[in-house]
């Protein structure tokens, strides 16, 4: 007999921006949530529901109370949102016929049972959640309709550190359906494929199984294409590597050359190498030989609050002495910032020649370290603690079609007509400093360089949702998030991390529930070492909470580490970089916390390439993709730096690499329990201790140090529809 055909319906009604008032109610209770257990969240659902469609050949319908009048909304907002496309099932009869308040049970059960009338040679997939009706909706319809429901998936969402009412097995009637129930639609989704039989769809691996679509990417506004192909990437990990070949570049450039430069912070007193030139040196001689040297730096806020507007101003004003063009921009969000981290070199010479500089090292005081982790030579006498202690960096130069996009990165900021500045006590100081208020027009961008390689690169982005907008970002670009989200959804064996913070619970929810759906994944972060482990501030105890929650859901697959050199000083870990499985490598300026995936300017390289690397595993997660060359060098050169081996032998494999790391940080610890004595253990990671013990939640840290935390050290851009539905 042949087998029924799969259907899926799924009630939209909980996932919409527009919701039922207890709907509302109910995501402002999750908004305001705490504990490493919380992991509810709409991430997934769309994958899920395209999972389904594609693997098992099911039809998709949308149910709602909403009535038909509204069809054509409700079908855009599905679309909006990355659903796949399917059949709107409207049950209600007018907006104000209940649906306000929650009702409708009653004429959705009338639809489903339509429905199945229509399709009797249909097998229905039901998914849904448990703060509404579809528990009692579909245990009525798989009892009514014995034999015709294949599963039934329920996202929970009612207090899930306390079991409430849920849908039971029992409810159901005899020959029950499955039931499958998880947080959020990532967990939720092996578990329903388990349950159907269903198997994925083999083909050869395709960019855009990683790399982010341009509907995904949510920002039609922009004239970045999706990714470009045929780039050469090289490593420039370490400040002093990468401003040696900064240097290298800009000493080459001359007249009818294009130079870019984004910013944070710029410290013209820099030195690039041992024997110089200064980072001003540098860009003015650009300028002085004729190039077109265009820099954009943020502003910064007020220097009573210990910020760099003072350094970016002397940058400036040395930089605009030699005929180059800087502005200071601060159009940003309130106590947000400019983090991007860009150099683009446009050759006029004819020889592709060009090049594009993007990550974590920006032009300043401190970052020129190396592999030995001494700190910056400049700095060594800096009081400063910030500038002086050893620091971990890294940076991708890039060459090929991608210099073009980043060039436009550059070019959207710089031609934005949006003042510079709106505050009066940022206009008074920059017109009493001479600053300008506005860039000249840059040069008509030339073609894309010729192919240089064999990666794919796609340019992520972070930009804020904010008043006036963007004119490249109306509503905002949350890529870097969307991206990484992404990549996560397909790991399987590895997640590699470098990072400063790491210290949002939104973020983590993202990798803990990446660590729940997959049983063999194991999650390697490297941050930096906190400075006062006996006074901890809303930083510390921001990064606890996160840590909490990837150590719930991952348990021993979870590591968290810091670096010391080998004077046993602790090494300030700055770098952005993300591999995942060894086949998606991601560097740039963004950190895994709510401030960086929402709120300032950020800028990331994704990197595919197309080289293999065959070195068992050759595919290390199984899912066809093989192990790629940039990515899986990246990974293997940070850890054997870390861990001080001489070879990859112990690292190739994830289990390995994870026994190896585990290892080697106990063998330090211990050394340093053991008072320090005898030949140090060979390695430079420890356990992050502060992170792994979850954070107790006091009064204090409840009116006091969380606000702090969330509205000035880790703020959140997203508009409240998005943060009320934790959706980026």
């Amino acid at each position: 007999m042949e087998a029924a055909r799969l259907g899926v319906v799924y009630d939209v009604d909980g996932v919409l921006r527009l919701a039922p008032l207890y709907r509302q109610w109910g995501r402002l209770r999750v908004l305001m949530s705490r504990g490493p257990r919380d992991r509810r969240s709409l991430l997934g659902m769309q994958r899920l529901l395209r999972t389904v469609a594609d693997e098992g050949a099911a039809d998709v319908f949308f149910l709602t109370t909403l009535p038909p009048a509204l069809s054509r909304p409700l079908l855009a907002a599905l679309r909006h949102d990355h659903y796949p496309p399917g059949t709107l099932l409207t049950a209600g009869r007018a907006l104000f016929s209940g649906w306000l308040v929650g009702a409708g049970l009653v004429r959705k059960r009338a639809a489903l049972d339509r429905l199945a009338a229509e399709r009797p040679d249909t097998s229905w997939v039901l998914v849904g959640d448990d703060a509404g009706h579809d528990p009692e909706l579909f245990a009525g319809f798989a009892r009514d309709h014995p034999g015709r429901v294949a599963a039934i998936a329920m996202r929970r969402l009612v207090d899930v550190d306390r079991v409430v009412r849920h849908l039971r097995p029992d409810d159901l009637g005899g020959g029950a359906p499955p039931l499958v129930e998880a947080p959020n639609g990532e967990e939720l989704l092996p578990r329903l494929r388990a349950v159907l039989g269903l198997g994925r769809v083999t083909g050869p691996p395709r960019i855009e199984d990683w790399f982010l679509t341009p509907e995904e990417r949510g920002n039609p506004a922009t004239r970045l294409r999706a990714w470009t192909e045929g780039n050469a990437v090289r490593l420039r990990v370490h400040g002093g590597a990468y401003y040696a070949a900064l240097a290298a570049r800009l000493a080459g450039t001359g007249a009818g050359d294009l130079v870019l430069v984004a910013g944070w912070r710029g410290d013209g007193d820099q030195e690039l190498g041992d024997d110089g030139p200064t980072v001003s040196a540098a860009l003015a001689g650009t300028a002085r030989r004729g190039a077109r040297l265009a820099v954009l730096l943020w502003r910064s806020h007020l220097e009573a609050f210990g910020y760099h507007v003072a350094q970016n101003r002397r940058l400036a004003a040395d930089l605009l002495a030699t005929g180059a063009e800087v502005l200071l921009d601060q159009r940003i969000r309130p106590l947000g910032s400019h983090h991007q981290k860009l150099v683009v070199v446009r050759r006029d010479t004819g020889a592709d020649e060009d090049v594009a500089y993007v990550g974590g090292i920006d032009l300043v005081l401190g970052a020129r370290d190396d592999i030995v982790h001494r700190g910056d030579p400049q700095s060594a006498a800096n009081a400063d603690e910030y500038t002086r202690s050893p620091r971990h960096d890294a940076m991708v130069e890039l060459q090929g079609p991608v210099v073009r996009d980043l060039e436009e990165v550059f070019r959207e900021r710089w031609e934005e007509p949006t003042p510079l500045a709106r505050l009066p006590w940022h206009v008074v100081p920059d017109l009493v400093h001479r600053l300008p208020r506005r860039g000249s027009p840059l040069p008509a961008p030339v073609p894309d360089p010729a192919p240089a390689g064999r990666c794919a690169v796609q340019v992520l982005r972070t930009y804020p949702r904010r008043r006036p907008p963007h004119p490249f970002a109306p509503r905002g670009e949350r890529s870097i998030a969307r991206g990484l989200i992404k990549a996560l959804g397909r790991a399987e064996r590895l997640v590699y991390i470098e990072d400063q913070y790491l210290w949002s619970a939104d973020v983590a929810r993202v990798f803990a529930a990446a660590l729940r759906r997959a049983p063999r994944l194991h999650l390697i972060a490297v941050v930096p070492r906190p400075e006062h482990d006996d006074r901890p501030g809303p930083a510390v105890l921001g990064q606890g909470e996160a840590l909490a929650m990837v150590h719930e859901a991952g348990g021993p697959r979870v590591q968290v580490l810091d670096v010391e050199n080998d004077e046993q000083r602790p090494v300030y870990v700055h770098a952005k970089v993300c591999v995942v499985d060894d086949v998606w490598a991601a560097v740039g300026s963004n950190n895994f916390n709510s401030r960086s995936w929402t709120h300032d300017s950020e800028l990331v390289a994704a990197v595919l390439d197309e080289e293999r690397d065959g070195r068992a595993p050759a595919d290390p997660a199984g899912l066809g993709d093989g192990a790629r060359g940039l990515a899986r060098r990246l990974r293997l050169e940070l850890m054997r730096e870390h861990l001080e081996l001489p070879d990859d032998t112990d690292l190739l494999d994830p289990d390995r690499a994870a026994r190896t790391v585990r290892a080697r940080a106990a063998a330090l610890d211990a050394w340093h329990a053991d008072g320090a004595q005898g030949p140090r253990p060979p390695g430079r990671l420890r356990r992050h201790v502060p992170g792994h013990e979850q954070v107790r939640l006091t009064l204090q840290r409840r009116w006091l140090i969380d606000p702090a935390y969330r509205m000035v050290l880790d703020p959140d851009g997203r508009p409240w529809g998005a943060r009320l539905r934790r959706i980026y």
